[in-house]
């Protein structure tokens, strides 16, 4: 955390390369005079807020650099709740980069990754869950992830956090004013109230918690491993989910000597598909390299298919990688079915799926135990979320749990509200209402520059 209150930043906020527009962004107190500065004071005439100004922008030599539009945001109405201001010109790569000299040499500081929406948090435009949501929105592979990134950044996650976070502070409240006035008697009506209340509050935290992980696994993507022996048709079925010829295709084993990757969307999810290397003893070194990637890559896979030749049936080099897969879900296909009138026998206790990577039959009964196995449906997701979050909620539930415990046990009164506190307290870490400096440079690190 290197925020130092009453300096101004400015970054170029646009991607990287050629474009229509460039803008370069400022935030801080120096944001109008240095903008004022480039576009040349002997022509510049005061800025009016929130209108759109046609200028010239200047090199301090007085050479042109481009010309454009510039937009000025008064604190506190701005992204950042500074004062903003904005260089919108034309997308050239070199004439950002000037600009940013000049602004940086005008008094300017460079912004790090993420500082604009670090200080719109610490400034109270956003709280914790939104500014995250922002990144997840500019990240975006999918419609799906873009819906569910949007309706964080509109507060859908964080008013559903503080609406339970409030219950749960008036239920602590509740709670102590069985210790401020422990020497009366509150009665069983005090207790069963606060009874009733954990456990309405139980069963939202739980509903919570489902959503949040479905929308942490939207967010995150999956990844599905394609493993099994070689010529067994990794490669042509990776080609029919892609539906494109990533991968080479031929009768020779062992063609496959890397990881191929690539990323289809399967209900609203992005998933990596990753082909491997045949499993089997390697003949040269450059295979053996390539078993290896595939071995150590199954261990980060949220799902393992086991590719099987149904012309040839169940192999013993089949039941080998079978027993080598590392723990998780999986499921053995059967390919070229369109070479056989029945499928195999299949090992007890799996799961297969019979296809013919050729024609393409079983390819969507696939589809959908990828979408099931992978367990997110996108449209089924009102928000984006973080694995922080999951753990919080989870946190939250469990503290919960021992106050009702505790309560039914009918110990002290205080571990009741110990537990509650320590339960809200979990809550506030997700929209950042509590003391969060600890996590504040993990999550903003993360951003683009100028954003």
């Amino acid at each position: 955390m290197d925020y130092q209150q009453g300096d101004t930043i400015v970054a170029i906020a646009t991607p990287p390369g050629e474009g229509g527009v460039g803008i370069l962004r400022f935030s801080g107190p120096q944001a109008p005079s240095i903008a004022t500065a480039l576009c040349g004071r002997r022509s510049a005439k005061p800025l009016t807020p929130r209108h759109a100004h046609f200028r010239r922008f200047y090199a301090r030599d007085g050479s042109l650099i481009d010309h454009g539009i510039v937009l000025y945001f008064p604190a506190p109405n701005s992204y950042t709740g500074e004062t903003v201001v904005e260089l919108q010109g034309h997308g050239s790569p070199l004439a950002l980069a000037s600009l940013l000299t000049e602004a940086i040499a005008l008094g300017a500081r460079a912004a790090r990754a993420g500082e604009f929406s670090e200080r719109a948090f610490l400034n109270g435009r956003l709280d914790l869950a939104q500014a995250e949501a922002v990144a997840d929105l500019i990240h975006a592979r999918s419609d799906a992830q873009a819906r569910a990134a949007a309706a964080s950044l509109e507060g859908a996650f964080s008013q559903a956090v503080d609406d339970i976070h409030g219950q749960l502070l008036r239920l602590l409240a509740l709670a102590e004013a069985g210790l401020d006035f422990s020497e009366e008697d509150l009665g069983d009506a005090h207790a069963q109230a606060i009874s009733d209340s954990l456990v309405r509050l139980d069963a939202q935290v739980a509903h919570l918690l489902k959503q949040a992980q479905q929308g942490a696994r939207l967010a995150r993507g999956g990844r599905v491993v394609l493993a099994g022996r070689p010529n067994v048709g990794k490669s042509s079925l990776m080609n029919a989910l892609a539906r494109r010829e990533s991968a080479i295709v031929t009768a020779i084993p062992g063609t496959t000597r890397d990881l191929l990757r690539e990323e289809i969307i399967l209900g609203g999810l992005p998933v990596e598909l990753v082909d491997t290397a045949g499993l089997r003893e390697a003949t040269d070194a450059v295979e053996a390299e390539g078993v290896a990637r595939a071995r150590n890559i199954l261990h980060s896979a949220q799902l393992i298919l086991l590719v099987a030749d149904a012309s040839t049936g169940w192999q013993s080099e089949d039941e080998v990688i079978l027993r080598d897969l590392p723990e998780g879900p999986r499921r053995i296909i059967w390919n070229k079915m369109d070479l056989v009138s029945a499928p195999p026998a299949t090992p007890t206790g799996e799961e297969a799926i019979t296809l013919s990577a050729q024609t393409g039959a079983g390819l969507d009964t696939l589809h959908c135990s990828l979408i099931e196995a992978l367990g997110v449906q996108g449209d089924s997701c009102p928000f984006s979320a973080r694995r922080r979050h999951v753990e919080a909620l989870e946190s939250c539930a469990h503290r919960l749990g021992i106050a009702g415990d505790t309560l039914r046990l009918g110990d002290a009164p205080e571990l009741v509200a110990q537990s509650l506190r320590e339960a809200a307290a979990a809550l506030a870490g997700i929209t950042g209402h509590m003391d969060v400096e600890d996590i504040l440079g993990e999550i903003f690190s993360r951003f683009c520059i100028g954003k």
